[in-house]
């Protein structure tokens, strides 16, 4: 124990004082001449911000460059960091109406060179660098246009150096997020300024996070549906700068975009909801989907089941299922611990949901929004199936996880099916989780069979079948018990269930990118048993 102690000392140590040789290392006048290279730094080709429309959110009300206070912008001391972020990155310039003054703009630029034309660990950030280098590219037509060669001379020249900065630090980086935004941001400057060096590392390090950051059918391995939209806005992106600065598209780029595609098509392009699995969360794709339409992309998937989800969809129902295993620990800081759950769509309306996810590591409802319990699946004694570890300063990753297997799938004109099983539960309480979804498309009845298996470290213990409800949703629980009316906009059901005790129950609904309310769920409770344990639940329509 003593050696080991020691030992973790020592590593601290030497990590702490390798850390503390760089960050003088990076602010020594050596790093800065070294990043100082300069190569051709001619703005030749100048995108268009069509390109660009897939990730901006642009503002119905432009803004006018002349509002802003040009001398005192870079002055204020008390910004928190969200707010520093935002406005050192500069994504602000997108809302700026393009007939605003070249010349008020260009002065805010230099005046933010003057304070930051040497690294600084804060405004040097991969993401805010990266982000900084595509607004003033992109918006080259008031940043740049019609200035005098001693201010461009000084623009091309800090592109240039924090391109450098960014190739240097890029693979230090551990956000997979954010090293697409700089790989974009590398990408950029080389077709715009010409420069191969530029322009050829960029697309090295992109295939390096295609193969880093993708499992064998193109999704992230993550598992997470909202970074899947996040990457196929990039690399379309690429492609489009590619293609519009008349440079070669490599074939793994189309690759890519084409698989990529077609998982889009299956999460969102044919159904037009959002599945909360895995830290996904309220949003519309229809800002996308016409930019999707504009550069004439489009993708069809006619498979039910990818990456570890299945969906059924026909007419006005859609019943998805979560039967993956947990992404690795590299992957997971924004997973959710919902092995088999599920969600029920009829009519545009969703029956049962699961209660989406608190996305602010630093806030105590992430940790909560990650739990099993906010999904609708089985929990035992009241815990989550995987077990996370929160790194410093950081998310929470999976520590401990599960496997699903056993999976079958039946997909039939009148009537859906799946199975799948997972081991989450085995090495603490000794049981298998198997769950049964059956759909009868006539009658509008779905089924559900949630067996128990006994394995030999079996330990009795508490269970709960969850059932989450959208905020708007009215419940009612019957007499006997045993039923519970749900009603919904267009529609009403009734939920049963002759195994447990049937209850009602408040809790927290994150469907919405961090915020939450208070909605209704659905439970089934009861103890395990000696013997291999079968639960039964209905919803019919009524």
């Amino acid at each position: 124990m003593f050696l080991r102690s020691s030992l973790n000392f020592i590593n601290d140590f030497y990590f702490i004082f390798k850390n503390q040789l760089r960050k003088i290392y990076l602010n020594s006048s050596i790093y800065n001449k070294k990043i100082s290279r300069i190569d051709e730094n001619i703005l030749v080709y100048q995108p268009s911000l069509n390109i660009l429309s897939s990730l901006i959110k642009y503002e119905k009300q432009k803004k006018k460059i002349e509002d802003f206070n040009v001398q005192s912008i870079w002055e204020n001391k008390t910004l928190n960091y969200k707010n520093f972020k935002k406005l050192h990155s500069f994504y602000w310039l997108f809302s700026i109406d393009l007939k605003s003054s070249n010349q008020i703009t260009q002065s805010i630029i230099n005046n933010w060179i003057t304070k930051n034309q040497n690294y600084e660990a804060k405004s040097w950030e991969v993401d805010i660098l990266s982000k900084r280098v595509i607004a003033w590219i992109s918006n080259s037509k008031i940043t740049y246009d019609k200035s005098k060669d001693k201010y461009k001379n000084i623009f091309n020249e800090i592109i240039c150096k924090q391109v450098n900065h960014l190739m240097n630090e890029i693979d230090r980086s551990s956000d997979l997020n954010n090293k697409m935004i700089g790989c974009t941001a590398i990408i950029m400057t080389g077709v715009s300024y010409k420069n191969s060096r530029f322009l050829n590392y960029g697309l090295i390090l992109l295939r390096k996070i295609i193969n880093k950051s993708f499992d064998d059918s193109y999704f992230p391995k993550s598992r997470n549906i909202r970074q899947m939209v996040f990457y196929l806005k990039y690399f379309i992106l690429i492609r489009e700068l590619l293609k519009d600065s008349l440079n070669d598209i490599p074939e793994y780029l189309d690759e890519i975009i084409f698989y990529l595609g077609k998982n889009y098509d299956f999460f969102w392009g044919s159904l037009k909801q959002n599945l909360l699995f895995n830290g996904n969360n309220n949003s519309s794709n229809k800002d996308f989907d016409k930019y999707l339409a504009l550069f004439r992309y489009k993708f069809k998937n006619d498979k039910f089941d990818t990456s570890g989800y299945t969906v059924f969809k026909k007419k006005n129902v859609i019943l998805a299922m979560d039967t993956g295993s947990n992404p690795g620990k590299n992957y997971s800081e924004n997973y959710q611990s919902g092995p088999l759950s599920f969600e029920f769509f009829f009519n545009d309306n969703k029956l049962i949901t699961n209660s989406g996810y608190f996305q602010d590591h630093s806030h105590q409802l992430n940790r909560i929004s990650k739990s099993t319990a906010t999904h609708s699946t089985l929990i035992l004694d009241n815990s989550s199936v995987c077990d996370f570890k929160k790194k410093n300063n950081g998310p929470s990753i999976v520590s401990k996880g599960f496997k699903t297997f056993d999976k079958q799938i039946i997909n039939e004109k009148n009537f859906w099916s799946i199975t799948c099983s997972h081991d989450g539960y085995l090495s603490k309480y000794g049981l298998i989780h198997q769950r049964n979804l059956e759909y009868n498309i006539e009658k509008n009845v779905l089924y559900g069979k949630e067996k128990l298996i006994k394995k030999k470290n079996f330990k009795v213990t508490n269970f709960e079948l969850r059932f989450h409800l959208l905020p708007n949703i009215k419940v009612t629980k019957l007499q006997d018990n045993k039923s519970i009316l749900i009603e919904l906009d267009n529609s009403g059901w009734k939920f049963s269930s002759e195994d447990g005790m049937i209850g009602l129950e408040t809790g927290l609904y994150f469907g919405n990118k961090n915020s939450y309310t208070e909605n209704q769920n659905i439970f089934i409770s009861g103890v395990t048993q000696k013997e291999d344990q079968l639960i039964e639940w209905k919803i019919s329509k009524i």
